[in-house]
């Protein structure tokens, strides 16, 4: 009796032995996986530009809206060049264009203007476009400048790699 009482004890120590390990490897894997998640979330836009950098390399193809391109209106030459250069110096674009004056009607104050501007495109990643306005609207010499952005849907692979190469991850 005593020898079926302790291979019962010896059964019994293995399974709790046996469940113990299990839950304990359980909740560990759960913990890893919770850790993943915040990581990826978290990290999502770095993640999000190298899938699509893998997905352009495996595919051959764009995923369009990874770009984009500012409409930039200024006063001068002088404005738009000095804006220009500090937008690149700090790396928010990869390349920004300064066009010749441009003749502009708009509504201001309740009647319409005419002016003459410069306008710059700015060549970004989408998820700069934040960044470059907060920029601009710090320096801008207008109360209320002109930024508006536009997705780039599709364009030469080659400079969309180099745009991607000119411009650092987030």
């Amino acid at each position: 009796m005593t020898f079926v009482a302790t291979n019962r004890m010896e059964w019994l120590f293995q399974r709790c032995h046996k469940e113990a390990v299990f839950h304990s490897v359980f909740r560990s894997v759960l913990l890893m996986s919770g850790l993943l998640l915040v990581l990826s979330v978290s990290m999502y836009p770095g993640l999000w530009s190298i899938g699509v950098q893998l997905h352009s390399a495996v595919t051959g193809s764009y995923v369009p809206g990874h770009h984009s391109v500012l409409l930039v209106n200024s006063p001068s030459e002088q404005a738009a060049k000095d804006i220009g250069r500090a937008i690149m110096e700090r790396r928010l674009a990869a390349s920004i264009n300064i066009l010749s004056r441009t003749s502009t009607m708009y509504y201001w104050k309740g009647e319409i203007q005419d002016a003459s501007e410069i306008l710059m495109l700015v060549k970004t990643k989408t998820s700069r476009i934040q960044q470059v306005i907060d920029y601009v609207r710090s320096v801008h010499p207008y109360a209320n400048p002109e930024v508006l952005s536009f997705p780039v849907e599709d364009g030469s692979l080659a400079y969309m790699k180099w745009m991607d190469e000119a411009i650092p991850d987030d």
